[in-house]
């Protein structure tokens, strides 16, 4: 963990919005990851944040990647290019996977050279596919509870159990092979039971399509949602691996594939914010801070992500409870209304820690304010 110390001397050296990527968190949580669920492929979901840099650390880790655009492929593509094509194109089927359902046509004719592994929830998304990348596997996404998740998927994603062998015979019927199934139980969940429904679905169809005569399917995608501890309420990540570690082995074979998608549960605590105060205010008896960070910014989860992230002050005093607000012209950029701050000032510097994931990922430019500036340490 970066200590406020160094946080703030890289705030002052640097310059303020700035966002802080600790590398030694990301190999720390990968290799969490690895030791409590050693069976499962960890494929960093590059969306979390797809800084290149980050990508690189886990690539060296040796972890494979989902992605859910080509600008995302080519993020990673980056690390590979220089492998002769027979490696390039085993690293890519083994360490990749597309796992976004729905792709444009021009998307799946530029993957087709890669034979890539995709998933689909539909039966149009099997025909377009069987179109413009008949070379690709394919994995079908369930949609399964994401009861107590953060920010819910499957209204969204994911065939419903009743049509999944259905859909698997008409991928074997245009031609294509269906390697598994997928699932996603929803961003941040705490409710380790929809892990446990998840598995036993998954199971559960893969014997209807063995009695139904397709056997070909031998791997199994858990998708996302590793909890990030962002407080002492999230439960350590072990208890969780002991859930699905337990369900794995009761119900698959040795020889099924198990991967993963982790993404926030990988980057969440490597990142920091460092800002600084450009205005201030009494609104209704509360004194009001401005920064030059805000949820069109670094705290974009706060509109995107359902998250909070504590602003805290460097400088130490008797505190208030207080406002934070973003630096551009909109009422939306409310980063918090209720912050405990001492009394601050003008270029005075305040931090957030634990907004690695889906942060920066989705800052814009709007109001004319660039995202912040990232300084990579401990590479």
């Amino acid at each position: 963990m970066i200590s406020k110390s160094f946080l703030q001397r890289l705030g002052r050296e640097h310059g303020t919005p700035l966002f802080v990527v600790d590398h030694d968190a990301l190999r720390r949580n990968y290799r969490e990851f690895k030791k409590y669920l050693p069976r499962v492929q960890a494929y960093f979901a590059v969306k979390a944040n797809p800084l290149p840099e980050i990508v690189r650390t886990f690539y060296q880790e040796g972890a494979s990647f989902d992605v859910a655009s080509m600008p995302e492929f080519n993020i990673v593509y980056e690390n590979i290019q220089g492998m002769s094509p027979k490696a390039r194109q085993d690293w890519i089927w083994d360490k990749i996977i597309y796992a976004n359902p729905n792709k444009p046509v021009e998307t799946l004719e530029e993957l087709n050279q890669y034979k890539p592994l995709v998933t689909f929830d539909n039966a149009e998304e099997l025909v377009k596919i069987s179109k413009h990348a008949p070379q690709a596997g394919v994995a079908l996404r369930l949609k399964v509870a994401n009861t107590g998740a953060m920010v819910e998927l499957s209204s969204k994603f994911g065939a419903a159990p009743g049509e999944a062998v259905d859909l698997i015979l008409l991928a074997d019927k245009l031609g294509l092979t269906c390697e598994g199934l997928s699932f996603h139980v929803g961003s941040q969940t705490t409710n380790f039971e929809n892990y446990v429904q998840a598995l036993a679905l998954c199971s559960s169809i893969f014997n209807e399509a063995r009695d139904r005569g397709y056997a070909k399917m031998n791997l199994v995608d858990i998708g996302g949602g590793f909890p990030a501890r962002y407080d002492d309420t999230v439960k350590p990540f072990r208890e969780l691996a002991r859930v699905i570690n337990h369900e794995l082995g009761r119900l698959f074979p040795k020889d099924i594939q198990v991967l993963a998608e982790p993404g926030r549960f990988l980057v969440a605590n490597a990142g920091y914010t460092v800002s600084k105060v450009i205005g201030k205010a009494v609104r209704d008896g509360k004194p009001s801070y401005y920064i030059n960070d805000g949820v069109y910014h670094t705290y974009s989860g706060v509109i995107f992500d359902h998250c909070k992230y504590p602003v805290r002050a460097f400088k130490r005093g008797a505190t208030r409870l207080s406002a934070v607000y973003g630096p551009t012209c909109d009422a939306l950029d409310v980063i918090s209304m209720a912050e405990n701050l001492p009394e601050l000032n003008r270029d005075d510097l305040v931090y957030s820690e634990l907004i690695g994931a889906y942060s920066h990922a989705s800052s814009t430019h709007f109001n004319g304010f660039p995202p912040a500036k990232v300084v990579h340490v401990n590479m």
